[in-house]
């Protein structure tokens, strides 16, 4: 397989809901439980040579928290580790989203 750009798929709120939860039951309260990572970033990220998407890490940072490790990757499943690697965005909490069902 080789990727083209369009993996992944949409899911309703109510799947997406339920699994949120599913992860904040299993944690401290106070864990990281999103991570924002803004547009320009994102897109720097996405219009490097040959990059058709991103794949993301589940890391444990310096300092012991959950993080996402963003990397572009190339239509043969490659990560361009040479490339822009992206993480140190905004943890929730504390930068959180007004209460919705994806995260309380």
């Amino acid at each position: 397989m080789s990727f083209n750009g369009n993996e992944g798929e949409f899911v309703t709120l109510s799947d997406a809901s339920r699994w949120t939860a599913n992860y904040r039951n299993t944690i401290q309260p106070g864990d990281v439980i999103a991570e924002f990572q803004g547009k320009e970033k994102l897109l720097e990220l996405l219009n490097q040579e040959g990059c058709v998407g991103i794949r993301f890490y589940y890391a444990i940072n310096d300092e012991g928290k959950k993080v996402l490790v963003l990397v572009g990757a190339d239509s043969d499943e490659n990560d361009l580790e040479n490339g822009l690697i992206i993480d140190k965005g905004e943890y929730c909490p504390p930068f959180c989203s007004k209460k919705n069902s994806l995260n309380s």
